[in-house]
């Protein structure tokens, strides 16, 4: 695939850098400056040879577009939810990119009001994003966020929504979330460290007060924790959260209460994790307490909240993963994962006839959605799979019926999920712990070892990847490639320990289960090495950059979306968004075991001359999460040792962050670019 167009050559200045008497030496340091003209030079110069050598699939890069949009109900909005007596509704209307968020009063005949048109507010802006919409108790003010670069950076305004109004009120440099206390004239909310981006601060600001005022309420000193700030559903209670990796702590204050003290309800213990829902006189508490690896459920007096009042509601379980709770005056509905799968359990306050929410299908997800309402009998959830489009299911818990509010519209004409086959399998790693796999195909497939294979995997903080429905993935399903999610050690799929047997020094599980799972569907002749890609996206683009120095010959293409692969300067560099909250995950490079171990896998570290696998690489020049110079770098490195030549992109979003662009559709554009690369290296044009 070779072509007469000059390879970009990153320049070498090299750089020592030294930590526990050792030297590494970064040739590529210097690419760590985005204010250098040099750096932006360089950038532009990949993307002009991404360009170049990619100039004869532009046309069905366009047409994969059109295809995906076409499947994309345009004129689209969301199942109404009721809120403290209006429906609230997101809606999308034909060839705009952005939403539009309303509200009806009382009944879905009502007058619609449109409370932000974003198409309007995102005129002449690269970036947009609205966030953090939050409307006053009494229904005539909201707060909201808006960030114009990418980086979730927002400045927080708030809106008359009686005389549509945008008041004077300015708070620059905010994450963008916000809440109001009961008074209808406070709100609370969080501000980051402007170096680190970590949410470190809480902040009251009263209604039409000059935001330099604005009273600092708590400041998390620690920087290996972040700061929220939310209401409980009863809306008695403003709560902060603060949490690390492995370690949570809440403070309470009453909602009618705005100028009082927040209150701790358990101060900090390394270790021990809890979440918090209020109802009725007491809190209920997810806990790991007491070594409840996986989570249980306890129960404290809203007067009595530290740990030792806490009793048990439900017990620890082995084998089940406790997700999640909904409460309901008459029902506690209860998240749960087992197998690897999500069940919703029914729990009757009165104790009689608990039941399961019956699914039917061998590889799923389900979860509740929206439910605001403590005094309902119906409860919202969601339901996909790999093969069948996401619905949102109202299920009334005391009759058992269900109604479809929504099925997700793939339209076209084209699409039947009957056409597909979905399929769990269990690959055996290589310390004979069984890994599951989710795969979704074409009916008809032999297994001849010739189909081709994308295998996609996350497998870090815990993070389920769980089976889930996409209309743009048809476009690679319907041109006979087979997809599969790998679901690997350090995602939390088959519970906790599953996280736990994937980080710190038990990292490289996540990188060989992924390996395991490659060499499994190989075995199985699903594909082989000529026609098996890899996809992964940040931390999961750390797995691809491990993957492919340990076994690149198992892979004919890779794509690493914004990836995390210059483990071990980053995580030594405390100034950079998210390292030292991240200590917990991946170690402490500052101590030698967790040095040497980091460095035994960074995959920038780690490069070597060896023939490397055909390679499309992304990232956003703005990105607050994993930098744009990792990817740069990693590139740049690749280029100079690997021995054969296979193609290596490194194509940079120069108006984006982390999630890429913001538009609804201009993200197609970058998944078009994905999907060329990889029907190309199969030879497929159209």
């Amino acid at each position: 695939m070779s072509k007469n167009i000059p390879t970009p050559i990153a320049k070498i200045i090299p750089k020592t850098l030294e930590k526990h008497n050792e030297k590494r030496v970064d040739n590529y340091f210097w690419l760590n400056d985005r204010e250098n003209p040099e750096v932006i030079d360089y950038l532009n110069q990949e993307n002009t040879y991404y360009d170049a050598m990619t100039a004869d699939t532009k046309g069905f890069q366009k047409e994969l577009y059109e295809e995906m949009k076409a499947r994309i109900k345009e004129e689209d909005q969301s199942v109404p939810y009721l809120y403290n007596g209006y429906y609230y509704i997101t809606r999308f209307e034909t060839g705009k990119d952005y939403p539009i968020y309303s509200r009806k009063k009382g009944s879905l005949t009502a007058n619609e009001e449109i409370l932000f048109n974003c198409n309007d507010l995102a005129k002449g802006q690269t970036y947009f994003q609205l966030g953090g919409l939050s409307v006053s108790p009494d229904n005539k003010f909201a707060s909201f966020g808006i960030d114009t670069v990418g980086r979730r950076i927002y400045t927080i305004q708030i809106k008359n929504l009686e005389t549509g109004e945008i008041l004077s009120d300015k708070i620059e440099n905010a994450t963008g979330s916000s809440v109001w206390a009961n008074d209808n004239k406070t709100i609370f909310y969080t501000r980051q460290d402007k170096v680190t981006l970590r949410s470190d601060k809480v902040f009251k600001h009263k209604l039409a007060t000059d935001a330099a005022d604005d009273v600092l309420v708590f400041n998390e000193k620690d920087d290996t924790f972040n700061v929220s700030v939310g209401k409980e559903k009863s809306k008695k209670y403003i709560v902060i959260g603060s949490g690390s990796t492995l370690t949570t702590e809440y403070r309470i204050l009453n909602s009618d209460n705005p100028d009082g003290e927040f209150v701790v309800f358990q101060p900090r213990v390394r270790g021990l994790e809890y979440s918090i829902s209020h109802f009725g006189d007491s809190f209920y508490i997810m806990t790991n307490k007491d070594k409840a690896t996986n989570f249980k459920l306890m129960k404290t007096p809203e007067n009595a909240t530290a740990k030792e009042n806490w009793k048990d509601v439900i017990a620890h379980r082995k084998d089940v993963l406790l997700e999640d709770i909904e409460i309901f005056s008459n029902y506690l509905v209860v998240e749960e994962r087992s197998n690897g799968l999500n069940h919703i359990r029914i729990m009757p306050w009165s104790g009689e006839g608990e039941y399961y929410l019956p699914f039917g299908s061998e590889t799923y997800s389900a979860y509740t959605t929206t439910n605001v309402d403590f005094d309902t009998d119906i409860l919202r959830y969601s339901y996909q799979s790999l093969a069948t489009p996401s619905s949102v299911i109202d299920f009334n818990m005391k009759t058992k019926e269900k109604e479809i509010k929504k099925e997700q519209q793939v339209l076209g004409g084209k699409f039947d999920k009957n056409n597909y086959i979905e399929e769990r399998v269990w690959a055996t790693a290589t310390d004979g712990t069984k890994v599951p796999i989710s795969m979704v195909y074409r009916k008809g497939l032999k297994k001849d070892g010739n189909n081709p294979v994308l295998l996609y995997a996350y497998g870090s903080y815990g993070v389920t990847m769980d089976a889930y429905f996409s209309s743009t993935r048809l476009s690679i399903l319907d041109r006979g490639f087979v997809f599969a999610i790998a679901h690997i050690r350090g995602g939390e799929d088959l519970g906790r320990q599953w996280y736990e047997d994937g980080k710190l020094l038990k990292k490289k599980n996540t990188f060989t289960d992924f390996i395991d799972c490659s060499k499994f569907l190989i075995q199985e002749k699903y594909t082989s090495p000529k026609h098996l890609y890899a996809e992964g996206g940040s931390a999961g683009g750390l797995l691809m950059g491990a993957v492919v120095n340990m076994a690149p010959e198992l892979y004919n293409g890779v794509i690493a979306q914004v990836p995390f692969v210059d483990v071990i300067t980053t995580m030594l560099d405390d100034t950079i968004p998210l390292t030292t909250g991240e200590y917990d995950e991946w170690g402490n490079p500052n101590e030698k075991k967790s040095y040497d171990y980091m460095l035994s896998y960074s995959p920038y570290d780690n490069v070597k001359a060896q023939k490397y696998p055909n390679m499309f690489v992304s990232t956003g020049l703005h990105d607050s999460q994993v930098q744009y110079w990792e990817p740069a770098k990693w590139v740049a490195k690749l280029r100079t040792l690997k021995t054969n030549d296979t193609v290596l992109y490194l194509n940079t979003n120069m108006d984006a962050g982390h999630g890429g662009a913001s538009g609804r559709f201009e993200a197609l554009k970058e998944l078009a670019k994905e999907y060329s690369f990889l029907l190309d290296l199969e030879g497929i044009k159209n």
